[in-house]
This record gives structure tokens, C-alpha cells and sequence, in this order.
């Protein structure tokens, strides 16, 4: 297949369009705000790299040969996809707008923060589509992010990854949880009670990617008696009465479970640091608009699940 010559540029093109329709260098220079003798040089460039005389002149009139003819339909296609390149992106209107977003997190994203996330979605986008993506230690979700597999990422770990973007959704303090009936319930667990309890410990999403409570707990080379290990970890609630085992998460995540099913909430006996979950995205949708609107939507369900919890 011919190679196209280098010195064909855009500006030829849009010479040969405007003189196709145009019929005459003088308003063709006109239309295109050029000198005549440019849109003349113009137009033996282009008979130079077609080898077509490309126009015959007629009683004043330039006639397009076949070969321009032909050019000029794919010219006009070639244009119009460079037109595109730099036209005005459209605004993203939420309410007409049929995009799919996807969102990847761990099991620990609290019910009544996705519950937030697609009312609002449904009321504000009602023809988008969301798809919530399972993490899990063979998914490299920095890889996904970075090829379009994924626009955000939710996550909880103590060092989040330095190449992302960042903003926190949830702060929250960390409480512990038990059955009604459990003998600690009323009383509270001293640091020794805690060490010695049962307790259910949500499966490490990987190595790297310990929660809060286990790496502040190895920082002071200690560890919880993990009888009872989850890979669901909103699973654990559910386990709680009747049983003797104690669970460690958020207060607005154990809150939302007291409400339905016989529980305790009870303050920790060491100073965790408040739990963080924040939202990681890439640069590549960094200043798209839909994911910007997606983003500022997660923070103002994560501002106002806390604050329906104080």
C-alpha cells in the first residue's frame, strides 16, 4: 500500500474542500482567510503529490476532475475526525447520560454507603449504570485502574499506594461488637479480655494489605485470637449472637447492624486509629467530568453517612 506523502497536511485538505465547493481561488482565499497566491501554491502542491491536474477551468469556473472528486469525500471524512480531536468536550449532564461506571472494592464497603450511592444515582442518573467489582488478592487493581477496568477503587488499607489519587470518603472511629448476651456485653473488655477473646477476623484482602486493627495490633507485637476468618466481612455480624465471638469495625458499619439484629457496641481497650476509606483513582480519568461528578457523588454520601450516625 502507497505511503502518504509527509508534505500532505491538513491545511491542503481544506484547501481542496473549500475549492471543490468554492469553485474560484478568490473566494476560496477568501473563506479561508488566506492570500490568493498561498491558496495558488496550495493547489499546486496538491497536483504535485496527486499527479491530477485536480480542477479544469471553465468560463471562470474551476471544474473538479474525477480524482478530486473522489478525494474530496474522503478528505471531508478525514477532516471531521480532526475536527472532533479539538472540538469542545460536552458537558456531562448526569440525567441524559447512559455511562457505565465501575467500581472496585473489598467486602467491607458498608451496606448503607452503597444504598446511598445508587439512590443517589437513581435519582440523579437514572440511565447510568454502576457495577460494583470484587477485590481480592489475585486482582491487581492498580492494573485495572490504569486500563480503564475499573474508574474507582474503595479501600481501607493503612498505606494506600502513593501513585493514585486520593480522597477520603468515611473516618470513623473503631469500636468492637458482640451479642446482647455476651458476658462483656454490659461491662466492657479490658486489653487482656480482648487478647483472650474469640474474635472474627475478616480474610487480609494480601500481605500488603492489612486492616487498621491488625497493624496496629502487630505495631505493639500483638495479635487477636482469630477463631472464626471471613472472606465476607459483612458476614460477621450476623455471627455475633448467641456466640461468645467479638468483632472489630467501624462505629457507622456496627451501627447499621444494631439496628436489626441483637448486638453490643462496645468502646476498644486500645487506641486504634480511626478507620479511613477512601476512594484511589488514576490520572487517565483525573479530569474527565462524568468521573469527577462520580468522585464528588461518593464523597457526599461518605459526609452524610456520618453525619445520620452522630
Amino acid at each position: 500500500m502507497p505511503k502518504a506523502p509527509d508534505s500532505l497536511d491538513t491545511h491542503l485538505l481544506r484547501v481542496l474542500c473549500t475549492l471543490i465547493v468554492e469553485r474560484s481561488v478568490s473566494r476560496t482565499a477568501i473563506k479561508l482567510n488566506q492570500s490568493q497566491p498561498a491558496v495558488s501554491n496550495a493547489l499546486k502542491r496538491l497536483r504535485e503529490i496527486f499527479k491530477d491536474p485536480l480542477f479544469a477551468l471553465d468560463k471562470g469556473r474551476l471544474i473538479p476532475t474525477e480524482r478530486a472528486l473522489e478525494l474530496h469525500a474522503t478528505a471531508r471524512t478525514i477532516l471531521g475526525d480532526i475536527d472532533k480531536l479539538f472540538a469542545e468536550r460536552k458537558s456531562f449532564d448526569p440525567a441524559q447520560s447512559e455511562v457505565t461506571f465501575r467500581i472496585g472494592t473489598p467486602d467491607f464497603l458498608s451496606v448503607v454507603f452503597l444504598s446511598g450511592v445508587v439512590e443517589r444515582m437513581r435519582r440523579e442518573a437514572p440511565h447510568a449504570r454502576l457495577i460494583i467489582h470484587p477485590l481480592g488478592p489475585g486482582f491487581d487493581y492498580q492494573r485495572a485502574l490504569a486500563e480503564g477496568e475499573l474508574d474507582v477503587v474503595i479501600g481501607n488499607w493503612p498505606t494506600p499506594p502513593d501513585s493514585l489519587h486520593l480522597t477520603t470518603l468515611i473516618e470513623d472511629e473503631v469500636v468492637c461488637v458482640v451479642g446482647q448476651n455476651h458476658p462483656l456485653a454490659r461491662k466492657g473488655m479490658s486489653v487482656e479480655q480482648y487478647l483472650r477473646a474469640a474474635h472474627i477476623v475478616p480474610m487480609a484482602y494480601s500481605v500488603v494489605h492489612r486492616g487498621v486493627v491488625d497493624t496496629h495490633l502487630a505495631s505493639l507485637n500483638l495479635s487477636r485470637n482469630a477463631v472464626v476468618v471471613l472472606p465476607y466481612f459483612s458476614m460477621a455480624l450476623y455471627l455475633l449472637p448467641g456466640t461468645d465471638l467479638v468483632f472489630t469495625t467501624s462505629r457507622h458499619f456496627a451501627r447499621h447492624f444494631a439496628k436489626f439484629l441483637p448486638l453490643a457496641i462496645l468502646p476498644p481497650p486500645f487506641d486504634f486509629p480511626r478507620m479511613r476509606f477512601y476512594q484511589l483513582w488514576h490520572e487517565r480519568t483525573h479530569q474527565v467530568e462524568g468521573h469527577r461528578w462520580l468522585r464528588n457523588l461518593l464523597c457526599d454520601v461518605g459526609r452524610r453517612v456520618l453525619s445520620e450516625g452522630s
